[in-house]
């Protein structure tokens, strides 16, 4: 098994404080750029931040806020999860990605998506019959823009390019750009099309129902005839002390969150018996560190992928708590998994 590397996610949730009222916007954002120095700071490979448009998140451009956190980090890799590029330009995401390379030293990275959440679409002017077309078109211009060459490209969706450059160039010459899935194998043939790493959303269920999608990728990367890529996962999560305190500090928090998320796209509210039940057996990573370690263990090596992306945040959980979480998955978390892989081989 190829070496696995470790990532932490946010979508910069709006949290509250300890008198349990929500934190402004602005002091949202400087407590994810304090998490994301702590990861630096205890091992952690690569931070991502989510793009929304929301009132329960406070990051609406990731690039700004990265680039802030390459300030203040040496090693950690900056990314996304994920830009939105059905309602983005794709020339503009790239000049925007290619400076956050040159002040973090070559460690940009971007997740391109269709995006979850749909309020960026009306937004920027977006029609959402049209959002398979535009996230198709957008994605075969990203590939071209990603050669860092001249680009000559047409479609309906933007104005057409004719032998134009785009600047800044990178240092290495191309940004490192994955495709994220949900569950469409369309997308995961399309990413194995323009060479593009795979990153699967898993935020239900065993994660080892998307075992299928990994299958698929590789023959797609044969047809293609494009070299091995890595797979990454994105999973929900949590670390504390013991399962217990773990599950009793997340628990009202991502109630909140889902049974708000869920009102809008007609689930039913979450209970307690369904929360335990996907901590057991589906896609949430909870508990002591020993705990969370074996779940990413086991999830790394059923789906045989070399990259696991931990979503630390879950709605109103608060900054310390978070904080204490990435402590753990730096420090424990992660070089029990390193051990546990390795014992598997």
């Amino acid at each position: 098994m190829l070496p696995v590397e470790f990532g932490l996610d946010t979508f910069g949730d709006v949290t509250v404080g300890p008198d349990g009222v929500p934190l402004p916007y602005a002091q949202v954002i400087r407590n994810v750029v304090e998490q994301a120095v702590l990861a630096d700071e205890t091992g952690v490979d690569a931070f991502g931040l989510g793009e929304h448009h929301r009132d329960d998140f406070a990051v609406s451009a990731p690039e700004i806020v990265l680039a802030a956190i390459a300030s203040r980090t040496r090693r950690i890799r900056l990314g996304t999860a994920v830009t939105v590029l059905s309602s983005d330009d794709p020339v503009r995401v790239y000049e925007r990605f290619a400076t956050l390379d040159a002040v973090s030293h070559g460690r940009a990275e971007i997740t391109l998506g269709r995006g979850s959440f749909t309020e960026s679409f009306p937004l920027f002017g977006y029609d959402l019959d049209d959002y398979d077309r535009l996230f198709a078109e957008k994605a075969d211009l990203m590939a071209e823009l990603l050669r860092e060459d001249a680009v000559t490209w047409h479609g309906t969706v933007r104005a057409p390019l004719e032998a134009q450059q785009v600047y800044p160039k990178t240092a290495s010459g191309r940004i490192t750009t994955w495709v994220g899935v949900g569950g469409s194998p369309e997308s995961v043939v399309r990413a194995a099309r323009y060479g593009f790493p795979l990153v699967l959303a898993v935020i239900g269920g065993d994660p080892a129902r998307f075992a299928p999608y990994v299958e698929l990728y590789h023959r797609a990367l044969d047809q293609y005839e494009r070299e091995p890529l890595p797979i990454a996962v994105h999973a929900p999560g949590f670390v504390a002390a013991t399962d217990e305190e773990a599950v009793e500090t997340l628990w009202p928090h991502a109630r909140a969150m889902l049974t708000r998320i869920g009102a809008e796209r007609g689930w039913p509210p979450l209970t307690r018996e369904r929360f335990e039940a996907d901590i057991a057996e589906g896609a949430w990573h909870v508990g002591s560190p020993e705990t969370v370690a074996r779940k990413i263990a086991r999830t790394v090596h059923v789906l045989d992928v070399q990259r696991f992306d931990l979503k630390y945040s879950a709605g109103t959980l608060p900054h310390e708590a978070m904080m204490t979480a990435i402590h753990l998955y730096g420090t424990e978390v992660i070089p029990r998994v390193r051990e546990l892989l390795e014992n598997q081989d």
